[in-house]
């Protein structure tokens, strides 16, 4: 069930953090000078395992690039609140309390989430109608469609974009034919067809792609089709306790062959765990790569990921990856925006300075140094330069080792 969450006020920063209020009454409609800009995040806080974890990261990110924006001085002169609410990562929890928030007297100006895109989908028909700014870190197949949602801008790269550091790195290596084990997920279905079109367009063929149910505690027949058809490597889609049992699975055939995993593998917790509680130095994973951001992979000279790696630490525990930690970019994106826009009153003119180059360059970001948002796509469209191929390691402040 729901949990509470805890309100903290960090005057220190002058950033708030705030219980979901439940209260009725109109939304107000003009915001004053002393107002503060009011951001609602949500997350599967009460959910188990790796979402649990991964959410916490994401609702912490969020925070913290609050708290950087505020001790900069706020938003032209406004500060950020910043309300948490658990969604447990349910979509009908999530829809229930956006919609508690919009009929209260603190009616967000800004939405983020935290996963999984089960959850976009389903707030943003109601983010739309009520013309409230988003940014997620669940892309659904419309999300990053302005047509369909022009409120709204993806945090997260797509597969498409994850695509395009798979092929430098299978190319590389000399993998010529390769096999692709996916999700029964919405997520998992897009991530083989993008890939397995960037494949052919690249001139490395896919020899077998199989599906498995994500609700599986075997995936031995699924991996034995995708073993026939002999390919070099096996590209795998997983997250979560899933991850574990394709290991399991594989180690149960005895299939050595080498693994070039997602992001959504390198997210999984088992991964960057040594045993019991995880597989990290053990020959499930030693034929193992898997894609992280550069952001992702400490690196003492990165002033920008380092910054906010302490912002986050000084509000609590980084619980998992930062690959999770999108929503710190949040607010220095909409910082810059407002700059351009002059004003944070009115979300379509923040959207249309958010589509402007020289605004994504401006913003002050970390887990990804360049958006290229756009009047006909709000998605990253991440270059291949922003991903990095790596072995499982251990995970300090949310970084790979």
């Amino acid at each position: 069930m729901n949990r509470r969450i805890v309100a903290v006020i960090a005057s220190a920063t002058g950033v708030a953090f705030t219980l979901t209020g439940c209260g009725a009454g109109s939304a107000t409609e003009g915001k004053s000078a002393d107002e503060p800009y009011r951001v609602l995040v949500t997350g599967g806080l009460s959910a188990q395992g790796v979402l649990a974890d991964n959410s916490t990261t994401s609702v912490l990110s969020a925070k913290a690039g609050a708290k950087v924006v505020n001790a900069a001085g706020g938003i032209l002169g406004r500060k950020v609140e910043v309300t948490v609410v658990d969604d447990a990562g349910d979509p009908t929890t999530a829809v229930t309390k956006l919609r508690e928030a919009i009929n209260s007297d603190k009616k967000p100006d800004l939405f983020l989430d935290s996963g999984p895109s089960t959850v976009t989908a389903a707030v943003l028909p109601i983010l739309k109608q009520n013309n409230i700014l988003s940014m997620n870190v669940g892309p659904t197949a419309d999300s990053s469609d302005p047509k369909a949602f022009p409120l709204n801008f993806d945090l997260s790269p797509g597969p498409s974009d994850y695509a395009k550091g798979f092929i430098p790195h299978l190319k590389d290596k000399g993998y010529k034919r390769v096999g692709i084990i996916h999700g029964s997920s919405s997520y998992g279905e897009t991530f083989d067809a993008e890939m397995t079109k960037a494949f052919d367009d690249a001139g490395i063929e896919v020899v077998k792609s199989e599906e498995y149910d994500v609700a599986a505690l075997d995936m031995t027949p699924q991996l034995q089709a995708v073993r026939a058809a002999g390919p070099d490597a096996l590209i795998m889609d997983g997250y979560g306790a899933p991850v574990g049992y394709l290991l399991k699975s594989m180690k149960k055939l005895g299939w050595n062959v080498p693994v070039v995993a997602n992001t959504s593998v390198s997210a999984t917790g088992l991964i960057s765990t040594p045993p019991p509680a995880g597989v990290l130095g053990t020959d499930q994973v030693k034929n193992l790569v898997m894609q992280v951001y550069t952001s992702t992979k400490y690196d003492a000279g990165d002033k920008a990921m380092n910054e906010a790696v302490a912002a986050m630490k000084s509000l609590g525990k980084i619980r998992s990856t930062l690959i999770l930690g999108y929503n710190y970019d949040a607010l220095p994106l909409i910082a810059a925006a407002a700059e351009k826009a002059g004003s944070l009153d009115d979300p379509k003119a923040l959207a249309r300075a958010l589509e402007e180059q020289s605004v994504q360059k401006k913003a002050k970001t970390a887990i990804l140094n360049d958006y290229h948002f756009s009047a006909t796509a709000h998605r990253p469209n991440a270059d291949a330069g922003v991903f990095l191929f790596i072995a499982p390691s251990e995970i300090k402040d949310g970084q790979f080792q």
